[in-house]
Parts: C-alpha cells; structure tokens; sequence
C-alpha cells in the first residue's frame, strides 16, 4: 500500500509537470502582451519597467525555470491586471464559496442519484423505471445554466437569485444563497449516478453470489445492503472522485448567473483581461484536484470491497 501511493504521487508530480509546461507554453505563445494591451497609454519608460517586473523582456525559456521555481516555493504569481494582488490570495479567497457549492451539489446529487437508480433498478419495465430513464435523459441533454435560468425564472421570488452571504455570516445564514445554484448544479449528477447505479445493480442482481445469498434465507434487507449495494456502487465510486473535482471547477457559468464570488467566476474574468498569471495559477490548481481526487477514488477501493488488493497480491 505504502509503495503504491508512493507511487501514485510520483505520477502525481510527472502529470502535473506536464500539465504547468503545457499552461505556461500556450499562455505565452498567445499573439500580442498583456502587458501592452493593459498600459499601451503609458510612456514606453514606465511600459519597460512593468515589462522587466513580469519577466516578459527575457526570452521563454527563462521566464520558464523561473516559473517553475517559483511554483516551488509557493509563489503562483502576481496578477496582471490588478498589480500586488497574489494568485494564492486569490485562490485562498474564492475557493472556499466554490467549494461550497459544488459539494452540496454533489452530495445531492449523489443521495437522490442512488437512491432513483435502485428504484429504477428493483423496478424494471415500470413507469418508475421509465420516469428515472426521463430524468437521466433530461439531466444529460440540459445544461446547468439552462437549469439556473428556468430556477432564477420560477423560483426567483421564494430564494435569491444574486449573491452570496458575507464572510462573517453562518453556514446557516448563507444557506438561501446557495439553494437554485446547489440544484442548478445537482441536476447534471442526479441524471449521471442514477444512470450508473441502475445498471450496476441491474449487473449485479443477476450474479450467482446474490442467487446463493438468497437460497441461504439471508433476509431481503440484508441482500440488498451487504451484497447488492456493496458491489453496484463500486462503477459510482469511479466517477465521484472526478464529479466532485468538476463541479467544483466547473461552476463558471452558474457563478456569473448567481453573481457569486468563487473561483470559477474570476477565472472567466481572468480569461476576459488576459490575466496571463492569474489563467495559469487557477488551470494548476484546477489540474491539481482532479488529480489528487483520482488518487482518492483509488483508495476508496480497498475501503469498500477489501476483495481488491493495489499491490496485486491474491487473497
């Protein structure tokens, strides 16, 4: 086990390698500066010292291993646009609503996705089954801020449908807040589990373990939990790592609609100013929790069925 996530973090660091040389090499293979679209009414002088500052006076191949060290050292940066303010501040700031958001989402979306695809399972050819098959087509085929929108059109009278409750507020106080954007973007997980958790269970129904559980007059309940859901929810633990890394980066649209101040809303607004520093710093850290959460489904394995071994050994 110890070598394996020794292992695994060494992959961890290779992958991330890649994923700031790539960022860093398209970003400033871009046609034109942000520096000189930003300050092309400066004197040049002024233009020329702000230049060196940010390093684009040296060649890219220098400005790359000082790039890298000072991602070693913690430094992701300094915005372009808005001199003196810190990538890291900006990350340590927003993250947390966008957070926030997209575990609520996935946690929703993940309880009422079990829960319709083991009724859409245990009720094959029925109108249940049916009507959860409705609702995973629909959750697929429509985007999240289609969802937001008919929310803000419908619901816009019963919660909020801008901003976000202060710093100093509860977690209760700023619960109203969240409740159209957390269901804006549990839709697309609802349709995603109960899609896998209905054909899992549908798999492992029909395997001889389940029959022979049964001839052994194991109660139904008891089937269902120890045998049943225990094997079906393995295909779900695969995709929940990855779900809860994209939801919670991929929230841009939904928090410009719901004006709210996470990350994803300043990374567009990044994009929008050509933030070169502040594009790079959020596509790492983004990169970095898609990662790290697939490292964590994989752990998440041996927890749940202990028949799985990482070293390859045979009980």
């Amino acid at each position: 086990m110890f070598r394996y996530i020794l292992k695994r973090l060494g992959y961890m660091v290779i992958t991330m390698w890649v994923v700031i040389t790539i960022t860093f090499f398209l970003m400033n293979t871009l046609p034109g500066n942000p520096i000189e679209v930003e300050m092309r009414k400066l004197p040049p002088q002024i233009k020329k010292n702000i230049m060196h500052q940010y390093g684009f006076d040296r060649p890219i191949h220098e400005r790359y291993v000082i790039y890298l060290q000072n991602l070693l050292k913690g430094d992701m940066g300094e915005s372009i646009s808005t001199p003196g303010l810190k990538a890291r501040t900006v990350i340590a700031e927003r993250f947390p609503a966008s957070a926030r958001l997209g575990l609520q989402s996935v946690f929703i979306g993940l309880i009422i996705g079990l829960v319709l695809g083991i009724l859409a399972a245990f009720n094959r050819n029925t109108w249940i089954d049916y009507l959860v098959i409705g609702v995973a087509i629909l959750g697929v085929s429509v985007p999240n801020f289609v969802i937001a929108a008919l929310l803000q059109q419908f619901l816009g009278g019963i919660f909020p449908v801008i901003g976000w409750a202060s710093k100093k507020a509860s977690w209760f106080a700023g619960l109203k807040y969240t409740v159209l954007p957390t269901i804006a973007l549990s839709f697309t997980s609802i349709a995603t589990y109960a899609r896998y958790m209905r054909t899992s269970v549908l798999d492992v129904i029909n395997q001889d373990y389940i029959l022979t559980a049964k001839s052994k007059g194991v109660p139904a309940v008891g089937v269902v939990c120890k045998h049943i859901l225990r094997n079906a929810i393995l295909p779900i633990v695969t995709i929940l790592g990855p779900q809860i890394a994209s939801i919670i980066t991929g929230t841009f649209i939904v928090e410009m609609m719901f004006s709210i101040p996470g990350l994803g809303q300043y990374y567009v607004e990044s994009i929008t100013n050509r933030d070169y520093t502040m594009i790079m710093a959020t596509t790492i850290f983004f990169a970095f929790l898609f990662i790290a959460s697939l490292l964590v489904v994989d752990l998440l394995y041996t927890v749940i069925d202990p028949r799985i071994r990482i070293t390859g050994e045979k009980r």
